[in-house]
This record gives C-alpha cells, sequence and structure tokens, in this order.
C-alpha cells in the first residue's frame, strides 16, 4: 500500500531582536561611500514604535542604484575599499531611535522615481520589513512613479524622503500607529 505524500508546515518565526552587534556588524558598515567624497549625502532619520517612541536597538539597511541608475553588481559590501560603490549599507540605530548612512543619491531610468531599498529589522518582528526611500527631487518622476500611484497620498508620504538645505535626506520609519510606512510584502 503506497504511502500518502506528507505535507510540511513551515517552521514558524520568532521575533527579530534585540539585537547585538556580534555577527552582523562590520567595519565602517553605514558608510556606503567615504563621508567626503565628491556627490557624498547623508541619509538620516528616526525610526519609532507604533506609540511614538524611539526604537533604540533596530538596524537598518538600504542597497541604492549609482548614480545613472544601474544596479551595482560588485561584491565587497563588507569590506570597504573606498572606491567600490555597492550601493549596500547597514546601521544600528541610537538610544534615540536614529540611524544614518553616507551614500549617494541614486539615479534612475528616464522617467522613473529614484529610490533605496530599505529592510528594517527592530525587536518584536517576527521577520524583516521591506520598504523604500523615494528621492523627493524629482515630482514628474515621483507622480508617473506605477507604486507610489497604487497608494493613497498619506500613504505616499511615508516613503518619500525630505531633502534639507544641506542637500542631506531625512527620513523616518513608523513601524505602526498613525503614520506607519508602508511596507511591502515578500
Amino acid at each position: 500500500m503506497p504511502v500518502p505524500p506528507r505535507t510540511l508546515r513551515p517552521t514558524p518565526g520568532q521575533t527579530a531582536g534585540p539585537f547585538f552587534a556580534y555577527g552582523v556588524e562590520y567595519d565602517r558598515m553605514h558608510q556606503v561611500v567615504d563621508p567626503y567624497s565628491p556627490g557624498a549625502v547623508l541619509l538620516g532619520g528616526t525610526i519609532t514604535d507604533g506609540a511614538g517612541a524611539p526604537v533604540p536597538d533596530a538596524f537598518v539597511e538600504i542597497f541604492g542604484a549609482d548614480g545613472n541608475g544601474r544596479v551595482p553588481r560588485e561584491r565587497g559590501a563588507f569590506r570597504r575599499d573606498d572606491h567600490t560603490f555597492t550601493g549596500f549599507g547597514r546601521a544600528f540605530t541610537n538610544d534615540d531611535g536614529h540611524y544614518e548612512f553616507f551614500t549617494r543619491n541614486p539615479g534612475a531610468e528616464p522617467g522613473r522615481a529614484a529610490f533605496f531599498a530599505v529592510v528594517v529589522y527592530a525587536r518584536g518582528l517576527p521577520d524583516r520589513l521591506h520598504t523604500r526611500i523615494y528621492l523627493p527631487d524629482d515630482a514628474v518622476a515621483l507622480a508617473a512613479d506605477t507604486f507610489l500611484g497604487s497608494l493613497e497620498p498619506a500613504e505616499r508620504a511615508t516613503l518619500v524622503a525630505t531633502r534639507t538645505p544641506e542637500g542631506h535626506l531625512e527620513h523616518d520609519i513608523s513601524l505602526q500607529g498613525e503614520n506607519e510606512t508602508v511596507f511591502l510584502a515578500f
């Protein structure tokens, strides 16, 4: 008599965090580019929980295209050599929930909106969260973006950074609550 096939259920997830530097920290991980290199910008913000309190033990990963909109394929994101642009960075939040990266403005294909792909890990999350941080500079490209166009105005606002007078980028991420950042399902 044949044995019926077994269906295996996936192992349930565990919460992600709290985080310790062991195993995920490396030298200059938040410096996608040297802070003093031409075109370097500071991208920073605060991660908050559903009550609006800062999350001091999260970490954020970003990945962005180069200035021409080309997705980097170079190896070496964990070994900064000061000339290879990998587009990848990782930053821990501080006690005030603040994170920051030294990076470059990602480019985009003509008519497309430029953005950073973002992953957030934080205590109490059963898995990582995926989102985007769009550059605010090209209103026409932002308006034409298919993904942004599928969202309500308040939701779109959670994905678009603001530009400081110095040319840097600010973007807060809210894990829950009234101004919850839009997260993508994977």
